[in-house]
């Protein structure tokens, strides 16, 4: 389809004239321009194909120069991007130095709050409603949440807060679970346009404040409607949930319907305090092939969009360390029944979804709530089990306090494993796992690892499953160097690192991602320049390998230490402080590399590593450094 009237487009405020008719040609046209975009970028497919006609219909009823409309997670936002004056970057959506993948304060006037994580909309929102009475000003706000962040208890705590203060605030909940829509959605949908009515709402309030003033029985009568009306709604919808918070309630209504979501904006934009719409979509609207398979097409690669399918590649590919961890925890899970796996919502993204198809009875996936999975995970070690909590490095710093308290504090055998440590991608600066290193270190009893390879991802995940305490094991997103993996990986001895190269002019440290390349650079090096450098695999983060790092700096004049993790606080801080502490900084010339102290934007990991010198050549040229300096 060509794009004929999106290219008349110019300005979100150009919606507001547009017919029903208009913007149901409008969503086809969008749905098109994203299938054909992500099938070449990659990129939140189905979650912002299920959102097209909400969104049509929410740029129809508000205006986003005044009015504030709050994405929650942010990749359902593709089409509001569309229609807010970036239909004609669209084609640069998370490649580098092109679209964000998420709304971004800097990118554009329109995206009135920066997000990536789930569930903070409500929050936010509430904020910037607030914020609105406090300067005496009267647009909208809008939070538009869904795609599962309900299930996270933030969301519910800005709920909390927003029906105590009563301000004007309206919160959209996109609701993809189909099953919702067979059981209440055509009769509900009625009800929710009767209980939204203007007119509805002042016979209510009139009708309230007149049995009030009946002698004796007034408050009695009161309360006999209200639960009358309660039931009614209880029974037709999923609202009392939402009414227990004080919101006004309206829904569940078709998604789908651009004249029914703009009839029932226009209604409930003139209803006062918190207001919550109920919208039941389809993941993946108007693509079959999403439509079918939701999951895979939530956050996908390039594909053939006429198929679906992604292209063949043309050589068998080794597992990526997801898939690595996932088997490896499944066959040792097959000799150890106390082994349990927890994951945050993400089964398929972090492997676990062998062990939960291998061992249902012992796998719990507890939704987006990373915070409670940490709990959980120290309530079932307190029992004698041993919990492994598979999560996303940037996912667990929402649960830094758990991990301290309810993990660490009680030396709880729970094992981590940080999926996407490092630098992700085209996902960007919400999503690398660019601290973990840095905030894990610094708590007490927690084992710190992080592997150059497959077989050393095994080791630990047997090292970690065998220590009285708790543990941490960090790898990055995507495939490593593809060795062999091991049908029986042994433990490797706590706080020993692996000595990879001999010398004695240079010494590098490192740890994780960077062994590989540094080895490349060390050995490209010493060919160029005839000087002798070594290289010593840290593994351990915490314990440090103290004892080898004495023995691999004697005699050496400088030192070069590398991490996939901020420089402020990480490993090598972690190197300093024991030089420091052991008085061995003297005469030692001393080159960090890792993340600088910023937010890294979003890419090829390829070419953030060139960015942040974190590749062969950044390595090679550090060494070259330290060479004319020593």
């Amino acid at each position: 389809m060509t794009s004929d009237l999106l290219s008349t487009i110019t300005s979100p405020q150009d919606i507001q004239n547009c017919s029903i008719k208009d913007m149901e040609a409008l969503a086809l046209e969008i749905r098109d321009l994203i299938i054909g975009t992500i099938s070449k970028t990659g990129g939140h497919l189905a979650p912002s194909l299920g959102v097209v006609d909400l969104t049509l219909a929410l740029l129809h009823m508000f205006d986003p120069e005044k009015d504030k409309i709050i994405w929650d997670v942010g990749h359902q936002a593709y089409a509001y991007k569309i229609l807010t004056g970036r239909r004609h970057n669209f084609e640069t959506i998370r490649q580098y130095q092109g679209l964000s993948g998420f709304p971004s304060l800097r990118e554009s006037r329109f995206d009135h709050f920066g997000v990536g994580h789930s569930s903070t909309s409500i929050s936010a929102g509430l904020g910037q409603a607030v914020a609105r009475d406090l300067q005496g000003r009267d647009h909208k706000v809008l939070a538009v949440i869904g795609d599962g962040s309900m299930t996270a208890g933030l969301a519910y705590e800005g709920l909390n807060q927003a029906g105590g203060l009563d301000r004007d605030f309206m919160v959209i909940l996109n609701d993809n679970e189909m099953s919702i829509s067979k059981n209440v959605g055509a009769l509900s949908s009625f009800f929710s346009r009767k209980l939204a009515d203007q007119r509805y709402m002042r016979i209510r309030n009139e009708l309230k404040s007149w049995l009030e003033t009946i002698p004796r029985i007034g408050e009695d009568l009161v309360n006999y409607a209200r639960k009358s009306e309660d039931s009614l709604k209880s029974f037709f919808t999923a609202g009392m949930l939402f009414e227990a918070f004080k919101f006004t309630y309206v829904g569940p209504i078709n998604g789908h319907n651009i004249r029914q979501l703009t009839k029932v904006f226009e209604q409930a934009a003139a209803l006062k305090g918190p207001v919550l719409i109920h919208t039941l979509t389809t993941k993946g609207k108007g693509y079959p092939p999403a439509e079918k398979n939701p999951t895979f097409f939530h956050g996908v690669g390039s594909f053939e969009p006429e198929s679906g399918k992604k292209p063949s590649p043309s050589l068998a590919q080794a597992p990526n360390y997801s898939k690595v961890f996932g088997r490896t925890l499944c066959r040792l899970a097959g000799e150890q029944d106390a082994i349990v796996a927890i994951s945050a919502a993400m089964p398929e993204g972090t492997g676990l979804d062998c062990f939960r198809d291998t061992f249902p009875e012992r796998f719990f996936d507890v939704g987006i709530c990373e915070q409670h999975a940490v709990t959980f995970a120290a309530g079932l070690a307190t029992q004698g089990f041993r919990p492994v909590v598979a999560i996303y490095s940037t996912f667990l710093q929402r649960s830094f306090d758990q991990l301290i308290h309810d993990v660490c504090l009680q030396n709880l055998p729970v094992v981590f494993c940080l999926d996407r440590g490092g630098l992700v991608g085209e996902d960007g600066p919400t999503h690398h796992g660019a601290f973990d290193l840095s905030f894990l270190r610094l708590i007490p009893n927690l084992t710190l690892m992080a592997p150059k390879d497959e077989p050393e991802l095994q080791s630990m995940l047997v090292t970690a499953l065998a220590l009285p305490g708790p543990a941490a094991i960090r790898y990055p997103r995507g495939r490593g160097p593809g060795l062999p993996l091991q049908d029986s990986p042994p433990p490797l001895e706590i706080g020993r690192g692996e000595q990879l190269r001999l010398g004695k002019d240079l010494m590098i440290l490192a740890v994780g991602s960077l062994v590989n390349p540094a080895l490349q650079a060390a050995s490209d090096m010493e060919q160029a320049t005839g000087k002798r450098i070594g290289l010593l695999n840290a593994r351990f983060i915490k314990p440090l390998p103290e004892q080898e790092i004495i023995e691999a700096l004697d005699g050496s004049s400088g030192l070069l230490i590398l991490e996939e993790n901020t420089l402020s606080g990480g490993f090598s801080s972690a190197i300093l402080e024991f030089l420091s502490d052991h008085n061995l900084l003297s005469g030692l010339r001393i080159k960090r590399l890792g993340l600088p102290d910023r937010f890294i934007e979003h890419g090829p990991v390829e070419q953030l590593h060139r960015n942040t010198g974190l590749d062969v050549q950044g390595i090679k040229q550090a060494l070259q450094e330290l060479l004319e300096a020593v």
